[in-house]
């Protein structure tokens, strides 16, 4: 790949993204790439790190492949790229009918130069097919700090792009990221090979954001919200940590006459895309949302961001007032704070720790059917999951399970061998003697074989691989670029659903009897390392020294730290002299009984008799008492339970420690 000179780079960005000049570390970037470095790009939200894929994507003679972590924000970028004129599609869940077909045949063809993708679609088996006969001149990786375990949205499926980028012989990789501490900046290049002087870091500090932390005690927080937000003009958001929280004071702003409205996931997509749009077209004033909202939100006059709620850690703080003021005019970010939340936030990360036993249940899981699969020669040593399913099973909510099962890639227990659909779906546009007639007779007899193993009802066929695949000549990825072929060609119309993964077990590493406590071991240490950050959170918006600059080192911009002699920047609540004291709303919260706790583990015990095949262990009486959802308490509607949360104002450890003498006495 050869470097592009500088003046072809200026006229790109002038006639086709009509901007008259490079923002800093824009033009280091993307000549980087064009130079063939692979780079890592750490921008401040709001500061054109988009540009820098989409601008170099023009000049590369093949796709370029941006995978992304979110619908809405594809969506967005997506919209821009057609405003300019540039071709540029995303395979997602929401295309109907043919239309991820006719994306297909439109970058096979190089009229599609951008193809966004969730990191989720590299294990869709159709995708793979397709994208490995695809010529891709670069991978950009958004919000990449999830890359890294050290990250604050990790996401488990990311640490395999290195794998997928090496696989599919990208020869190039743009990542990019808003937040990164040193550690997760050179644990993100380290990974992609990436060189320390082809990281292009602009600097943290917005100079338009003033931070303000107010301590409020719980029965003055909406008062006190009405009165910050009266105060404002223009747009805002107000973060929650709780959907009913969204819900319920949403409704207070509008009983006051604020323009307000909630937004959750727990929202349908309809409902959630509505009030996106209504607040983007300002029919909305103020948006009280869980963290489900923003990621995808590019709107630049957003004038206010208000933390109603602590936030989970300083990373996710910072990235959600980044919302605030994009547009370079001043904005005000609020943090109402007190230390009754923080037992909220904790216990989503208590309440993400796999139990001992749940770990153990997957093993033995994995070791039964490999057992089981020994007599069948064809599925000898393979472990074949479906995620939900799994979930449910072994009682471990879907994410932290799949960061235990890319856990045990790494430890060499598992290696991925391939995804596949368990259901596959057939309609014939055109008779079947047709469509087989459209060929020579070798391949003739090919699809007749595939025909013979499709059970036609009215409409649809239901494709039986394992009739289909007793015949050893036949392979699986064959007969299945066959029917893609197929709908190419609109001779048939293909659905598939059933999602299953497929991993080679190695024996000898599942039987290593330390593997189930050093697995728990990870856990744990993750579990402390995530309590320690929210410790971080609390300690920070105590400080009596400048927030702004504090923020700068955390997230390592020497830039600002070390060219800049001044300690205060003037537009924080700390360099106002207002330095924060969080206090507990109530000095103390009342426990239930002695009796109280031992009769509701006695309750959950006898609701969850014979549905387990294990005595309950402690985390479980504890995550119940603090009113956590797991999967066990899901499938057997434990929240009906009177005992369920009541503890819920009570911090985990504090609870897990009232409840170990109980839980002794119980044995």
């Amino acid at each position: 790949m050869n470097g592009k000179p500088s003046n072809s780079l200026q006229q790109s960005l002038k006639t086709t993204f009509g901007f008259e000049a490079f923002r800093e570390g824009q033009q280091q970037t993307i000549t980087q790439l064009l130079a063939g470095q692979s780079t890592l790009a750490i921008f401040p939200t709001g500061s054109g790190k988009s540009l820098c894929y989409q601008l170099t994507a023009l000049h590369l003679p093949h796709l370029t492949l941006v995978v992304s972590p979110l619908l809405a924000l594809m969506k967005d970028q997506l919209a821009f790229l057609a405003s300019k004129g540039i071709a540029a599609a995303s395979i997602d869940s929401t295309l109907k009918g043919n239309q991820s077909q006719e994306i297909m045949a439109a970058v096979r063809s190089g009229e599609i130069k951008i193809l966004m993708v969730s990191v989720e679609r590299f294990k869709n088996e159709r995708f793979r097919q397709f994208i490995e006969s695809v010529a891709v001149s670069m991978l950009v990786v958004d919000e990449a700090h999830c890359i890294s375990e050290w990250g604050h949205n990790f996401r488990p499926d990311y640490l395999k792009l290195p794998n997928y980028c090496q696989a599919l012989k990208i020869p190039l990789v743009l990542l990019l990221t808003a937040t990164a501490t040193r550690k997760v900046k050179h644990d993100m290049a380290a990974k992609f090979a990436i060189r320390d002087e082809h990281i292009v870091q602009t600097g943290f500090y917005r100079a338009n954001l003033d931070l303000s932390v107010l301590p409020v005690v719980e029965s003055d927080k909406k008062k006190q919200l009405e009165q910050v937000i009266m105060a404002q003009q223009g747009a805002g958001i107000v973060y929650v940590t709780l959907q009913h929280s969204a819900e319920t004071v949403a409704q207070y702003l509008t009983q006051q006459g604020v323009n307000a409205c909630a937004y959750h996931a727990g929202f349908d997509n309809d409902t959630r895309s509505q009030i996106q749009q209504d607040f983007m077209a300002g029919k909305i004033q103020v948006i009280v949302a869980t963290i489900a909202f923003g990621m995808g939100i590019d709107k630049s006059d957003i004038r206010f961001v208000i933390h109603y709620d602590l936030p989970k850690s300083i990373e996710n703080y910072s990235q959600e007032i980044g919302r605030a003021g994009r547009d370079g005019l001043p904005s005000q970010c609020f943090t109402l704070a007190n230390l009754d939340g923080l037992n909220t936030v904790e216990n989503f990360v208590y309440g993400d720790t796999p139990e001992f036993t749940g770990i153990e249940m997957l093993l033995n899981t994995i070791k039964s059917e490999v057992i089981t699969n020994s007599y069948n020669s064809r599925s000898e040593g393979k472990w074949e999951l479906q995620i939900l399913p799994l979930s449910n099973a072994v009682n471990i909510k879907q994410l932290p399970l799949k960061t235990l099962l890319v856990q045990l890639e790494l430890a060499g227990v598992i290696e991925p061998l391939y995804v596949y659909f368990a259901d596959f779906k057939i309609k014939l546009l055109k008779p079947k003697a047709d469509i087989v007639n459209h060929f020579n007779e070798q391949r003739k007899d090919f699809l007749q074989r595939i025909f013979n193993a499709t059970e036609f009802k009215k409409v649809w066929g239901s494709l039986n691989f394992d009739t289909l695949l007793q015949d050893k000549s036949i392979e699986r990825n064959r007969v299945i670029a066959a029917l893609e072929y197929l709908q190419e060609q609109q001779l048939i119309i293909l659905e598939t659903k059933g999602m299953t993964e497929v991993f080679k077990i190695n024996l000898d590493e599942l039987a290593d009897p330390s593997l189930c406590q050093n697995l728990s071991h990870y856990f744990k240490a993750n579990e402390e390392k995530e309590i320690k950050r929210i410790a971080t959170l609390v300690r920070f918006f105590q400080l009596d020294t400048c927030l702004t600059v504090n923020l700068a080192r955390y997230f390592d911009d020497a830039a600002f730290v070390n060219t800049n002699s001044i300690q205060q920047c003037g537009h924080c609540s700390v360099c106002r002299g207002q330095v924060a004291v969080l206090k507990h709303s109530q000095a103390q919260i009342s426990w239930p009984s002695d009796e109280a706790l031992a009769q509701g583990m006695l309750e959950l015990a006898e609701r969850l008799s014979g549905k387990i095949n294990q005595p309950l262990s402690l985390e479980s009486y504890c995550r119940f008492f603090a009113g956590m959802t797991v999967p066990l308490f899901g499938r057997n509607k434990v929240r009906q339970l009177s005992a369920f949360g009541s503890c819920e104002k009570q911090r985990y450890q504090a609870i897990r420690d009232r409840v170990t003498p109980l839980f002794a006495d119980m044995q």
